[in-house]
């Protein structure tokens, strides 16, 4: 049985505004292959005070280009996410 996917994302107040982000929200969305994964990159998203408005979620999200800059992650791209504790 194949599982399904999850996805944790976040919006980054620091990297909004500014830089790719000019006049945007950053929004980042991780990609994550079990909800057990999805609960630790939460976690360790909800520690940092940069990140808010954290969720999980069982479909990919897509954001409205005019309003966000949006960045799809995976365990490759930020392995520290998704270690347990590591925020």
């Amino acid at each position: 049985m194949k599982e399904n996917k999850y996805y944790v994302t976040t919006t980054d107040k620091f990297m909004s505004g500014w830089g790719y982000a000019k006049n945007k929200i950053n929004k980042l969305v991780f990609e994550c292959n079990s909800f057990q994964e999805a609960e630790i990159v939460i976690r360790n998203a909800s520690n940092r005070s940069d990140q808010k408005n954290c969720n999980i979620c069982s479909k990919k999200p897509y954001y409205n280009t005019n309003k966000y800059f949006t960045q799809y992650k995976t365990i490759k791209d930020y392995p520290k996410w998704y270690t347990p504790g590591a925020f």
